[in-house]
C-alpha cells in the first residue's frame, strides 16, 4: 500500500497486526514500536547478515521486537549502546566482558537490565559500527516510520554532533509492516537494511540521515526532559 501521510501508514500498521493475530505483548500495539510473532527470526536473520556480523559496537533501540538481538549481540561479543526510553537518562552501555554468560538475556530485557548497564557520558560514547532501529512502517528503498516522536532520528543527530562518523541502519519488521511508499521528511533516518522473518532487503536510499540536530524542531519540554540536549549545550555542541 502507498501512504501519503505518516500517520495513516502507523495506523495500517498497528491495525493489521492485531486483525492477523501478529501482535504480540506489550498490547496495544499502538503508539509504541509494535512487538511482533517472528521478532526473534528477523533478529537472528540480521545478526547472520555481514554488516551485522562485522560490527563490533552496535546501538539498538530498547524497543521489545529487538530484546532478541540485544541478547544476540551480547553473546557474538559485541558492546551494545541502548538509548534510554525517550532519552530521559541518556545511552546506556552493555559490555559482554563485564556480563556473565547466564545473564545476557535478563541483560537484554528493559525491566531486568539495571544491573548490568552503566550510563555512559556523551563524550565517551564509542564510535557506532551499526544503528538498529525499531520501526513501525518501512519500505524497501528504505523510507522508515517510526512512532512519531523523532526519537531515532535525534539519536542519530546527537552522534553526528559529537563527531561520529555516519553508522549504516538496520531494523526489523514484520511482512506487514513492510509497505510500498511512505512520505519522508529531510530529518528522517534512513535504512541501509530492512529485515523480516524470512526476508532481507539492501535498501537505495540508507547510510543517511540528519548531520546534527535541528534546535527549532526542539521544544522547551523537550530540552527539559532529555538532559543529554543540556550537556550538548556545556560541550558547546548546540
Amino acid at each position: 500500500m502507498k501512504f501519503n501521510d505518516k500517520e495513516e501508514a502507523r495506523a495500517h500498521v498497528w491495525d493489521r497486526l492485531s486483525e492477523i493475530g501478529a501482535a504480540r505483548f506489550p498490547f496495544v500495539p499502538r503508539r509504541r514500536i509494535p512487538n511482533f510473532s517472528g521478532a526473534d527470526k528477523a533478529a537472528k536473520r540480521l545478526a547472520e547478515h555481514p554488516m551485522f556480523k562485522e560490527a563490533q559496537v552496535v546501538k539498538i533501540n530498547p524497543d521489545s521486537p529487538q530484546r532478541p538481538l540485544r541478547e544476540m549481540a551480547l553473546r557474538m561479543g559485541k558492546t551494545v549502546v541502548v538509548p534510554t526510553p525517550r532519552l530521559s537518562k541518556g545511552f546506556l552501555i552493555f559490555r559482554p566482558s563485564e556480563i556473565d554468560e547466564e545473564n545476557y538475556r535478563d541483560a537484554s530485557m528493559i525491566s531486568r537490565w539495571g544491573p548490568f548497564s552503566k550510563a555512559v557520558p556523551l563524550e565517551k560514547l564509542p564510535q557506532v559500527d551499526l544503528i538498529v532501529t525499531g520501526s513501525v512502517a518501512v519500505t524497501k528503498t528504505g523510507r522508515r516510520v517510526g512512532k512519531g516522536h523523532g526519537y531515532s532520528d535525534l539519536e542519530y543527530a546527537i552522534l553526528r554532533e559529537l563527531g561520529h562518523r555516519g553508522a549504516p541502519v538496520a531494523t526489523t519488521v514484520h511482512d506487514e509492516q513492510v509497505v510500498e511508499e511512505v512520505p519522508a521528511e529531510a530529518h528522517d533516518l534512513r535504512l541501509d537494511l530492512v529485515v523480516t522473518p524470512g526476508e532481507t532487503w539492501e535498501c537505495g536510499e540508507g547510510r543517511g540521515g540528519p548531520e546534527g540536530i535541528d534546535w527549532e524542531l526542539l521544544s522547551e519540554e523537550d530540552l527539559e526532559a532529555m538532559p543529554v540536549l543540556a550537556r550538548l549545550n556545556e560541550m558547546g555542541l548546540s
